[in-house]
């Protein structure tokens, strides 16, 4: 089983993507000119802010000391989307960055997953998360899909 202060360092890790997705989910919303998708991303950021909040409780749980902000990389995901807004048109360049930044936070949770010995509550939230994180996928490239057949 993996020491307390490597799982709490882990959900730190993810913590801070789930802070990244919140962000860029909230900058896409502002960038996007389709009001179903503008209102699907808010939804999404809000879902990483509650996704955050369950983490900071197990990582208290565990003795930890939770980590705030973004990362480096997610800030400049966040710059990388505003470039390509002002030198593309449209919505899809939003959706393509959307579904990477997902497959990115899926390959995370994947990863902390694959140690067997994680807490079987823990398993059962992160399982849950990465769930709905592939589920979000699914949306945006049905969307996208939709938006491009129009």
């Amino acid at each position: 089983m993996q020491e307390t202060q490597d799982i709490v360092h882990d959900l730190n890790d993810l913590l801070t993507r789930n802070y990244d997705a919140e962000k860029g989910y909230l900058k896409a919303a502002e960038k996007v000119d389709n009001e179903g998708l503008k209102g699907y991303m808010k939804s999404r950021a809000e879902s990483r802010y509650n996704f955050g909040h369950e983490l900071k409780d197990i990582i208290r749980g565990l003795g930890g000391k939770v980590h705030k902000g973004t990362s480096f990389e997610g800030d400049a995901h966040r710059m990388w989307m505003n470039l390509k807004d002002t030198l593309t048109s449209g919505d899809k360049a939003i959706y393509q960055e959307c579904i990477r930044g997902e497959e990115s936070f899926i390959d995370t949770y994947r990863e902390m997953l694959k140690d067997d010995s994680l807490p079987e509550s823990l398993r059962a939230l992160l399982s849950r998360q990465l769930n709905d994180a592939s589920i979000a996928v699914t949306d945006l490239r049905e969307m996208e899909e939709i938006i491009e057949n129009n």
